[in-house]
């Protein structure tokens, strides 16, 4: 007998799929938390060295970029786990609210930068 898995809401949907869509989908998850490491750090980055931009947008966008780093890899729990009940029962998979929201981070990031230098 195995032990339960984690987290029940998902593994106790439908029945096992192709291991390989299940481990691309973690391999999807783990990009993600990538990722959000990455904005994180681009955030410090961006506030700690001081770049010659207005300092109010600055710290703007350094906050956006660390508040996304924070979200992303809730959102990206989220999708793992809808995209992992839909392999499970066969439904079709759903979209993506993680790239909506790194996308939206991106756009926000680059006019508060643009607009930093534009202003300094």
């Amino acid at each position: 007998m195995t032990a339960p898995r984690f987290p029940r809401s998902v593994y106790g949907t439908g029945a096992e799929p192709d291991p390989r869509f299940s481990l691309a989908n973690e391999r999807t998850f783990l990009a993600w938390n990538r990722t959000a490491l990455a904005l994180i750090a681009g955030g410090v980055a961006l506030e700690a060295l001081g770049l010659d931009l207005q300092p109010a947008l600055r710290l703007a966008a350094s906050l956006v970029l660390i508040a996304a780093g924070l979200a992303v890899p809730v959102l990206a729990w989220s999708e793992w786990g809808r995209t992992e009940r839909a392999l499970r029962s066969a439904s079709p998979l759903p979209g993506s609210a993680t790239s909506v929201a790194l996308t939206a981070t991106i756009v926000v990031v680059g006019t508060l930068v643009l607009l930093g230098v534009i202003w300094r």
